[in-house]
């Protein structure tokens, strides 16, 4: 059945991935905020909307019938406000819209970050309770985030899902493989614990897969992580995906502890003075890397039948392909 779909974050790469797949066989709009993300969207055979996630109204979802939500601040530095506006207010003034407009499917894409206060995560499932105290904004403005749209739950007659990814990756990403290269380039990458801890990880085509199937099957009110299906460690995986861009990560690694005492210190000092700059350091990034994430997905696989439809092996040949002289 085609749909008229709404989707947020159409110019980045998740958003714009989902995006593409699914003009194919809907009609897709998506929000825009400039004429640069005009030209990216268009690219992907979908509508440019001109509103962002302060002032999207009824009027901008009109005729929609689905919304999939995926704009979001995810930067490693920022101020709680710039955090809570975008996370937070965002998706509320979104979820109004979606209940004004008469939209009765709302995919809401949500992290693995929910649960997560510093500490391992070892085969987490969806009974995992959520982080009510965690040092990371990112984390707990995507908690209260996906708390709002579960409440919205059936208000209306709105059905949500909340899909959560970790560690998306694949052609096109515009975050890990482009910051990791730098930190390379300018010799300021470094392993923590030797990069020992495994990590649960998801192809952007297994993600848009899963969307897809939320999208059909709209499961009221649930929440799924998703994967590949492998699990291996942080020195395992980002090895394999920099060397299909010819880049050789160095051997050199830090204790967690001391990274982690070192960003603490660091973000403190930023803070203190108001320096807007990204620093070196970050508290989320370094425990991130400190430790080890990997998620259970039995429940996508019995509720929304997903499997994976691209292998790591598969997806690191196609990281190959795309970095080699055509």
């Amino acid at each position: 059945m085609a749909l008229n779909v709404f989707i947020t974050g159409a110019s980045g790469f998740i958003g714009g991935s989902i995006s593409r797949a699914l003009a194919a066989d809907h009609a897709v709009l998506a929000m825009s905020r400039s004429a640069s993300s005009d030209e990216k969207i268009r690219a992907n055979n979908a509508t440019p909307v001109r509103c962002d996630l302060t002032n999207v109204s009824a009027e901008h979802l009109s005729g929609c019938d689905t919304v999939i939500h995926v704009a979001a601040h995810v930067s490693p530095w920022g101020s709680k406000q710039e955090y809570w506006e975008s996370n937070v207010v965002g998706t509320e003034k979104l979820l109004l819209a979606a209940q004004q407009a008469g939209v009765t499917r709302f995919v809401h894409i949500s992290t693995e970050a929910v649960a997560w206060h510093g500490q391992h995560m070892r085969n987490i499932d969806e009974s995992e309770p959520y982080a009510e105290k965690t040092p990371y904004l990112y984390a707990s403005t995507k908690r209260e985030a996906e708390k709002r749209v579960l409440a919205a739950n059936g208000q209306g007659g709105l059905r949500v899902v909340v899909i959560r990814p970790r560690w998306v990756w694949g052609v096109g990403d515009q975050a890990l493989i482009p910051e990791i290269i730098g930190m390379v380039e300018r010799g300021e990458f470094i392993w923590l614990d030797h990069g020992k801890y495994k990590t649960s990880t998801v192809h952007i085509a297994n993600l848009v897969h899963a969307v897809k199937l939320a999208m059909d099957k709209i499961p009221s009110g649930e929440c799924y992580f998703v994967t590949d299906g492998e699990q291996s460690t942080y020195r395992e995986f980002l090895t394999a995906v920099l060397g299909a861009y010819h880049v050789e990560l160095p051997d050199k690694s830090l204790p967690g502890w001391l990274a982690r005492s070192a960003a603490f210190v660091i973000e403190g000092v930023w803070r203190m003075l108001g320096i807007k700059k990204q620093p070196p350091m970050t508290r989320h990034a370094i425990a991130l890397m400190a430790c080890e994430g990997t998620l259970n997905d039995a429940k996508a696989r019995r509720e929304l039948g997903y499997r994976p439809v691209i292998t790591v092996a598969a997806g690191i040949k196609q990281l190959v392909e795309s970095s080699s002289p055509s």
